[in-house]
Protein backbone atom coordinates (compact mmCIF):
# COMPACT_ATOMS: atom_id res chain seq x y z
CA UNK A 1 0.00 0.00 0.00
CA UNK A 2 1.57 3.57 -0.77
CA UNK A 3 0.63 6.32 1.12
CA UNK A 4 0.88 8.61 -1.52
CA UNK A 5 -2.34 7.18 -3.13
CA UNK A 6 -5.71 8.06 -2.10
CA UNK A 7 -8.11 5.55 -0.49
CA UNK A 8 -11.29 3.93 -1.80
CA UNK A 9 -12.50 2.66 1.36
CA UNK A 10 -15.50 3.44 2.56
CA UNK A 11 -14.01 4.62 5.75
CA UNK A 12 -11.58 5.44 7.60
CA UNK A 13 -11.35 8.30 4.68
CA UNK A 14 -9.28 10.50 3.38
CA UNK A 15 -7.65 13.17 5.24
CA UNK A 16 -7.41 17.01 4.39
CA UNK A 17 -4.01 18.36 5.34
CA UNK A 18 -5.15 20.64 7.52
CA UNK A 19 -7.56 18.36 9.44
CA UNK A 20 -4.58 16.73 9.88
CA UNK A 21 -2.40 19.13 11.43
CA UNK A 22 -5.41 20.41 13.98
CA UNK A 23 -5.23 17.13 15.06
CA UNK A 24 -1.43 16.66 15.62
CA UNK A 25 -1.06 19.25 18.39
CA UNK A 26 0.70 19.53 21.62
CA UNK A 27 -0.08 18.19 24.48
CA UNK A 28 -2.81 20.71 26.28
CA UNK A 29 -4.20 20.42 29.56
CA UNK A 30 -7.59 19.20 29.01
CA UNK A 31 -8.98 21.13 32.14
CA UNK A 32 -7.70 23.95 31.22
CA UNK A 33 -9.48 27.18 29.75
CA UNK A 34 -8.19 26.54 26.40
CA UNK A 35 -10.18 22.98 26.00
CA UNK A 36 -13.00 24.62 26.44
CA UNK A 37 -12.47 26.99 22.96
CA UNK A 38 -12.36 23.37 21.28
CA UNK A 39 -14.96 21.83 22.79
CA UNK A 40 -17.82 23.89 22.89
CA UNK A 41 -17.74 25.15 18.90
CA UNK A 42 -16.91 21.26 18.37
CA UNK A 43 -20.50 20.12 19.37
CA UNK A 44 -22.17 22.88 18.32
CA UNK A 45 -20.85 22.19 14.96
CA UNK A 46 -22.10 18.48 15.03
CA UNK A 47 -25.19 20.32 16.53
CA UNK A 48 -25.64 22.18 12.96
CA UNK A 49 -23.87 19.14 10.53
CA UNK A 50 -26.95 17.24 12.04
CA UNK A 51 -29.86 19.72 11.04
CA UNK A 52 -31.05 20.18 14.48
CA UNK A 53 -31.87 22.68 16.88
CA UNK A 54 -32.60 20.92 20.01
CA UNK A 55 -29.92 17.89 19.92
CA UNK A 56 -27.44 17.79 22.59
CA UNK A 57 -24.34 16.14 21.24
CA UNK A 58 -22.03 13.31 23.17
CA UNK A 59 -18.40 13.14 21.94
CA UNK A 60 -16.58 9.94 23.26
CA UNK A 61 -13.10 8.48 22.75
CA UNK A 62 -14.60 5.20 21.07
CA UNK A 63 -16.22 4.52 17.35
CA UNK A 64 -19.55 4.05 15.80
CA UNK A 65 -19.92 0.51 17.74
CA UNK A 66 -19.36 2.98 20.98
CA UNK A 67 -22.12 4.91 19.51
CA UNK A 68 -24.17 2.46 19.06
CA UNK A 69 -23.69 0.96 23.10
CA UNK A 70 -24.32 4.71 24.22
CA UNK A 71 -27.53 5.21 22.59
CA UNK A 72 -28.93 1.50 23.98
CA UNK A 73 -27.24 1.64 27.74
CA UNK A 74 -28.62 5.35 28.22
CA UNK A 75 -32.65 4.72 27.34
CA UNK A 76 -33.35 1.25 27.75
CA UNK A 77 -33.80 -1.74 29.85
CA UNK A 78 -33.28 -5.79 29.97
CA UNK A 79 -36.32 -6.98 28.08
CA UNK A 80 -37.16 -3.67 26.29
CA UNK A 81 -38.06 -3.95 22.93
CA UNK A 82 -36.40 -3.33 19.97
CA UNK A 83 -37.87 -3.11 16.26
CA UNK A 84 -34.78 -3.63 14.18
CA UNK A 85 -34.33 -4.77 10.20
CA UNK A 86 -31.41 -7.01 8.92
CA UNK A 87 -30.52 -6.08 5.55
CA UNK A 88 -26.50 -5.83 6.10
CA UNK A 89 -23.56 -6.25 7.88
CA UNK A 90 -24.14 -2.81 10.01
CA UNK A 91 -27.23 -3.58 11.01
CA UNK A 92 -26.84 -7.26 12.17
CA UNK A 93 -23.67 -6.22 14.07
CA UNK A 94 -26.34 -3.51 15.71
CA UNK A 95 -28.87 -6.47 16.31
CA UNK A 96 -26.40 -8.53 18.07
CA UNK A 97 -25.00 -5.58 20.26
CA UNK A 98 -28.97 -5.20 20.86
CA UNK A 99 -29.04 -8.99 22.07
CA UNK A 100 -26.40 -9.30 24.16
CA UNK A 101 -27.53 -6.66 26.54
CA UNK A 102 -30.75 -8.24 27.13
CA UNK A 103 -32.96 -6.60 25.01
CA UNK A 104 -36.56 -8.10 23.33
CA UNK A 105 -35.45 -8.20 19.35
CA UNK A 106 -38.01 -7.84 17.00
CA UNK A 107 -36.51 -8.63 13.48
CA UNK A 108 -37.38 -8.02 10.06
CA UNK A 109 -35.32 -9.56 7.89
CA UNK A 110 -34.49 -7.92 4.29
CA UNK A 111 -32.21 -8.89 1.15
CA UNK A 112 -29.00 -7.46 1.61
CA UNK A 113 -29.47 -5.06 -0.92
CA UNK A 114 -32.70 -3.68 -0.30
CA UNK A 115 -33.48 -1.15 2.30
CA UNK A 116 -35.29 -0.58 5.55
CA UNK A 117 -38.79 -1.95 4.72
CA UNK A 118 -40.92 0.87 5.81
CA UNK A 119 -44.03 -0.84 5.10
CA UNK A 120 -43.18 -3.52 7.09
CA UNK A 121 -42.18 -0.94 10.17
CA UNK A 122 -45.17 0.17 9.80
CA UNK A 123 -47.51 -3.20 9.99
CA UNK A 124 -45.84 -4.10 12.55
CA UNK A 125 -46.08 -0.48 15.12
CA UNK A 126 -49.94 -0.90 13.96
CA UNK A 127 -49.95 -4.40 15.05
CA UNK A 128 -48.30 -3.41 18.64
CA UNK A 129 -51.66 -2.07 20.62
CA UNK A 130 -49.98 -1.77 23.55
CA UNK A 131 -46.98 -0.18 22.21
CA UNK A 132 -44.26 -3.05 23.35
CA UNK A 133 -42.09 -1.48 21.17
CA UNK A 134 -39.57 1.19 22.89
CA UNK A 135 -37.13 1.81 19.84
CA UNK A 136 -36.96 1.22 16.01
CA UNK A 137 -33.79 0.91 14.66
CA UNK A 138 -32.45 2.14 11.20
CA UNK A 139 -29.25 2.35 9.69
CA UNK A 140 -29.61 5.17 7.24
CA UNK A 141 -26.35 3.70 4.82
CA UNK A 142 -25.56 0.50 4.79
CA UNK A 143 -21.60 0.53 4.32
CA UNK A 144 -21.66 -3.61 3.29
CA UNK A 145 -23.75 -2.88 0.16
CA UNK A 146 -23.63 0.89 -0.51
CA UNK A 147 -27.80 0.85 0.78
CA UNK A 148 -29.38 4.48 1.43
CA UNK A 149 -32.44 3.94 3.36
CA UNK A 150 -35.71 6.14 3.61
CA UNK A 151 -35.58 7.63 7.48
CA UNK A 152 -38.28 10.18 6.65
CA UNK A 153 -39.95 6.71 5.68
CA UNK A 154 -39.40 5.16 8.69
CA UNK A 155 -40.81 8.51 10.63
CA UNK A 156 -43.84 8.14 8.89
CA UNK A 157 -44.33 4.91 9.42
CA UNK A 158 -44.42 5.54 12.96
CA UNK A 159 -46.18 8.54 12.62
CA UNK A 160 -48.92 6.55 10.78
CA UNK A 161 -49.05 4.25 13.27
CA UNK A 162 -49.60 6.52 16.17
CA UNK A 163 -47.12 4.76 17.56
CA UNK A 164 -44.50 6.54 20.70
CA UNK A 165 -41.36 4.56 19.49
CA UNK A 166 -38.10 6.26 19.08
CA UNK A 167 -36.20 6.19 16.16
CA UNK A 168 -32.50 5.57 16.70
CA UNK A 169 -30.33 5.73 13.22
CA UNK A 170 -27.31 4.75 12.57
CA UNK A 171 -25.57 7.56 10.50
CA UNK A 172 -21.60 6.60 10.51
CA UNK A 173 -21.14 6.40 7.20
CA UNK A 174 -23.91 9.22 5.92
CA UNK A 175 -23.69 12.16 8.29
CA UNK A 176 -21.38 14.72 7.02
CA UNK A 177 -21.53 12.94 3.29
CA UNK A 178 -25.05 12.59 2.65
CA UNK A 179 -28.46 14.78 3.49
CA UNK A 180 -29.52 13.90 7.15
CA UNK A 181 -32.16 15.88 9.04
CA UNK A 182 -32.33 14.82 12.81
CA UNK A 183 -34.76 17.54 13.41
CA UNK A 184 -36.86 16.97 10.22
CA UNK A 185 -37.21 13.63 10.09
CA UNK A 186 -37.71 12.92 14.11
CA UNK A 187 -34.63 10.86 15.03
CA UNK A 188 -34.53 11.08 18.60
CA UNK A 189 -30.86 9.26 18.52
CA UNK A 190 -28.33 9.94 15.55
CA UNK A 191 -24.91 7.68 15.92
CA UNK A 192 -22.41 8.63 13.82
CA UNK A 193 -18.05 8.40 13.85
CA UNK A 194 -14.99 10.46 13.32
CA UNK A 195 -13.75 8.43 10.23
CA UNK A 196 -16.14 8.99 7.27
CA UNK A 197 -18.05 12.02 7.00
CA UNK A 198 -16.07 14.13 9.28
CA UNK A 199 -12.71 13.66 7.27
CA UNK A 200 -10.54 12.38 10.60
CA UNK A 201 -9.54 8.99 11.69
CA UNK A 202 -11.15 6.52 14.27
CA UNK A 203 -11.28 7.05 17.93
CA UNK A 204 -14.49 9.48 18.14
CA UNK A 205 -18.22 8.17 18.76
CA UNK A 206 -20.36 11.05 17.89
CA UNK A 207 -24.19 11.27 18.67
CA UNK A 208 -26.88 13.50 18.71
CA UNK A 209 -29.79 12.76 21.81
CA UNK A 210 -33.22 14.37 21.05
CA UNK A 211 -35.42 15.94 24.25
CA UNK A 212 -37.24 12.95 23.86
CA UNK A 213 -34.68 10.62 24.08
CA UNK A 214 -32.96 12.72 27.28
CA UNK A 215 -36.13 12.29 28.93
CA UNK A 216 -35.26 8.32 28.72
CA UNK A 217 -31.88 8.42 30.66
CA UNK A 218 -33.06 8.22 34.34
CA UNK A 219 -35.20 5.67 34.20
CA UNK A 220 -33.47 3.60 32.13
CA UNK A 221 -31.31 0.83 33.64
CA UNK A 222 -29.01 -0.88 31.35
CA UNK A 223 -25.78 -1.01 33.22
CA UNK A 224 -23.47 1.99 31.74
CA UNK A 225 -19.81 3.56 33.22
CA UNK A 226 -17.84 4.80 30.30
CA UNK A 227 -20.82 5.78 28.37
CA UNK A 228 -23.11 7.31 31.04
CA UNK A 229 -24.27 10.28 29.03
CA UNK A 230 -24.95 11.71 32.20
CA UNK A 231 -21.30 11.97 33.70
CA UNK A 232 -20.38 13.98 29.83
CA UNK A 233 -23.09 16.10 30.00
CA UNK A 234 -21.75 16.53 33.83
CA UNK A 235 -18.15 17.36 32.06
CA UNK A 236 -19.33 19.51 29.57
CA UNK A 237 -20.99 21.80 32.02
CA UNK A 238 -17.88 22.59 33.63
CA UNK A 239 -15.61 22.87 30.36
CA UNK A 240 -14.17 19.34 31.33
CA UNK A 241 -14.72 15.39 30.53
CA UNK A 242 -15.31 13.16 33.10
CA UNK A 243 -12.03 11.49 32.23
CA UNK A 244 -9.05 12.36 29.75
CA UNK A 245 -10.24 13.01 26.50
CA UNK A 246 -8.80 12.76 23.22
CA UNK A 247 -7.76 16.24 22.67
CA UNK A 248 -6.24 16.35 19.30
CA UNK A 249 -9.05 14.47 17.78
CA UNK A 250 -11.72 17.15 19.30
CA UNK A 251 -9.45 19.71 18.06
CA UNK A 252 -10.03 18.46 14.48
CA UNK A 253 -13.62 18.12 14.74
CA UNK A 254 -13.63 21.25 15.47
CA UNK A 255 -12.09 22.52 12.06
CA UNK A 256 -13.71 19.41 10.37
CA UNK A 257 -17.47 21.21 11.08
CA UNK A 258 -16.08 24.35 10.25
CA UNK A 259 -15.01 23.30 6.81
CA UNK A 260 -18.31 21.17 6.39
CA UNK A 261 -20.26 24.21 7.05
CA UNK A 262 -18.06 26.14 5.23
CA UNK A 263 -18.46 24.43 2.23
CA UNK A 264 -22.27 24.50 2.64
CA UNK A 265 -23.91 21.66 3.52
CA UNK A 266 -26.06 21.55 0.65
CA UNK A 267 -23.02 21.99 -1.39
CA UNK A 268 -21.10 18.74 0.37
CA UNK A 269 -24.57 17.16 -0.27
CA UNK A 270 -23.88 17.84 -3.83
CA UNK A 271 -20.37 17.02 -4.14
CA UNK A 272 -20.75 13.28 -2.92
CA UNK A 273 -23.85 13.06 -5.32
CA UNK A 274 -21.74 14.26 -8.59
CA UNK A 275 -19.04 12.05 -7.26
CA UNK A 276 -21.39 8.90 -6.89
CA UNK A 277 -22.77 9.39 -10.25
CA UNK A 278 -19.24 8.90 -11.69
CA UNK A 279 -18.69 5.81 -10.22
CA UNK A 280 -22.20 4.60 -10.88
CA UNK A 281 -21.76 5.46 -14.98
CA UNK A 282 -18.40 3.57 -14.47
CA UNK A 283 -19.87 0.92 -13.39
CA UNK A 284 -22.53 0.86 -16.08
CA UNK A 285 -19.90 0.92 -18.42
CA UNK A 286 -18.04 -2.18 -17.30
CA UNK A 287 -21.50 -4.19 -17.86
CA UNK A 288 -21.79 -4.58 -14.26
CA UNK A 289 -24.19 -4.08 -11.47
CA UNK A 290 -24.55 -2.82 -7.56
CA UNK A 291 -25.60 -4.24 -4.81
CA UNK A 292 -28.11 -1.78 -4.41
CA UNK A 293 -31.70 -3.06 -5.30
CA UNK A 294 -32.43 0.11 -6.95
CA UNK A 295 -31.34 3.78 -8.27
CA UNK A 296 -33.56 5.16 -4.84
CA UNK A 297 -31.30 2.78 -3.06
CA UNK A 298 -28.16 4.28 -4.43
CA UNK A 299 -25.78 5.27 -1.56
CA UNK A 300 -23.39 8.84 -2.17
CA UNK A 301 -20.89 7.30 -0.08
CA UNK A 302 -20.11 3.71 -1.18
CA UNK A 303 -21.13 1.86 -4.04
CA UNK A 304 -20.37 -1.86 -3.82
CA UNK A 305 -20.37 -3.63 -7.23
CA UNK A 306 -20.86 -6.87 -8.00
CA UNK A 307 -18.52 -9.10 -10.61
CA UNK A 308 -19.84 -12.14 -12.22
CA UNK A 309 -21.10 -15.78 -10.95
CA UNK A 310 -18.27 -17.53 -9.78
CA UNK A 311 -15.46 -14.64 -9.49
CA UNK A 312 -14.29 -14.04 -6.12
CA UNK A 313 -14.54 -10.11 -5.75
CA UNK A 314 -11.85 -10.02 -3.31
CA UNK A 315 -9.38 -11.06 -5.92
CA UNK A 316 -9.55 -7.27 -7.40
CA UNK A 317 -9.22 -5.33 -4.04
CA UNK A 318 -5.97 -7.63 -3.03
CA UNK A 319 -4.76 -7.35 -6.87
CA UNK A 320 -5.04 -3.39 -6.19
CA UNK A 321 -3.27 -3.70 -3.21
CA UNK A 322 -0.27 -5.59 -3.98
CA UNK A 323 0.02 -4.40 -7.42
CA UNK A 324 -1.02 -0.88 -7.43
CA UNK A 325 -1.31 0.16 -4.22
CA UNK A 326 -4.71 1.17 -3.92
CA UNK A 327 -7.04 0.36 -1.25
CA UNK A 328 -10.67 -0.88 -2.07
CA UNK A 329 -13.40 -2.06 0.14
CA UNK A 330 -13.89 -5.82 0.23
CA UNK A 331 -17.71 -7.61 0.90
CA UNK A 332 -18.90 -8.38 4.17
CA UNK A 333 -20.71 -11.07 5.44
CA UNK A 334 -23.70 -12.52 3.17
CA UNK A 335 -21.63 -10.63 0.30
CA UNK A 336 -18.18 -11.48 1.09
CA UNK A 337 -16.33 -12.43 -2.53
CA UNK A 338 -19.15 -11.13 -4.47
CA UNK A 339 -18.78 -7.43 -4.32
CA UNK A 340 -15.98 -5.15 -3.90
CA UNK A 341 -16.78 -1.19 -2.84
CA UNK A 342 -15.42 1.95 -3.63
CA UNK A 343 -16.00 4.52 -1.05
CA UNK A 344 -16.43 7.93 -2.30
CA UNK A 345 -17.10 9.76 0.69
CA UNK A 346 -15.22 12.54 2.92
CA UNK A 347 -12.24 14.48 1.58
CA UNK A 348 -12.55 13.36 -2.29
CA UNK A 349 -12.85 15.20 -5.78
CA UNK A 350 -13.90 14.13 -9.04
CA UNK A 351 -10.04 13.98 -10.01
CA UNK A 352 -9.47 11.91 -7.25
CA UNK A 353 -12.33 9.56 -7.83
CA UNK A 354 -11.25 8.74 -11.56
CA UNK A 355 -7.90 7.98 -10.07
CA UNK A 356 -9.82 4.87 -8.23
CA UNK A 357 -11.85 3.98 -10.91
CA UNK A 358 -9.08 3.86 -13.40
CA UNK A 359 -7.42 1.68 -10.46
CA UNK A 360 -10.24 -0.19 -10.49
CA UNK A 361 -10.28 -0.88 -14.43
CA UNK A 362 -6.55 -2.07 -14.78
CA UNK A 363 -7.22 -4.42 -11.87
CA UNK A 364 -10.41 -5.76 -13.69
CA UNK A 365 -8.31 -6.43 -17.06
CA UNK A 366 -5.51 -7.60 -15.27
CA UNK A 367 -7.30 -10.41 -13.73
CA UNK A 368 -8.92 -11.26 -16.48
CA UNK A 369 -12.53 -9.99 -16.52
CA UNK A 370 -14.17 -8.80 -19.65
CA UNK A 371 -13.81 -5.00 -19.26
CA UNK A 372 -12.66 -2.54 -21.92
CA UNK A 373 -10.37 -0.45 -20.17
CA UNK A 374 -10.76 3.06 -20.10
CA UNK A 375 -14.88 2.68 -20.37
CA UNK A 376 -15.38 3.27 -17.02
CA UNK A 377 -13.11 6.21 -16.64
CA UNK A 378 -14.87 7.52 -20.07
CA UNK A 379 -18.46 7.34 -18.68
CA UNK A 380 -17.40 9.06 -15.41
CA UNK A 381 -15.24 11.98 -17.00
CA UNK A 382 -18.15 12.62 -19.06
CA UNK A 383 -20.57 12.68 -15.61
CA UNK A 384 -17.33 14.81 -14.31
CA UNK A 385 -17.49 17.33 -17.48
CA UNK A 386 -20.86 18.19 -17.45
CA UNK A 387 -21.73 18.65 -13.31
CA UNK A 388 -18.55 19.94 -12.63
CA UNK A 389 -18.76 21.62 -9.17
CA UNK A 390 -15.83 23.96 -10.56
CA UNK A 391 -16.09 27.06 -12.81
CA UNK A 392 -14.79 26.30 -16.35
CA UNK A 393 -13.20 29.28 -18.26
CA UNK A 394 -14.00 29.59 -22.07
CA UNK A 395 -10.86 28.75 -24.04
CA UNK A 396 -9.40 32.28 -25.07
Amino acid sequence: MSFQNPVFIPGPTNMPEALRRAADMPTLDHRSSLFAEILHPALDGVKQVLKSKTAEVFVFPSTGTGGWETALTNTLSAGDKVLAARNGMFSHRWIDMCTRHGLDMQIVEAAWGAGVPTDRYEEILRADKNHEIKVVLATHNETATGVKSDIAGVRRALDNAGHPALLYVDGVSSIGSMDFRMDEWGVDIAVTGSQKGFMLPAGLAIIGFSPKAMAQVETATLPRTFFDIRDMAAGYANNAYPYTPAVGLLNGLKLATEMLLNEGLENVFTRHNRIANGVRAAVNAWGLTLCAQSPDLYSDSVSAIMTPEGFNATDIVSHAADVYGVAFGVGLGEVAGKVFRIGHLGSLTDVMALSGIATAEMCMVDIGLDIQLGSGVAAAQEVYRQTTGYTLKAAA
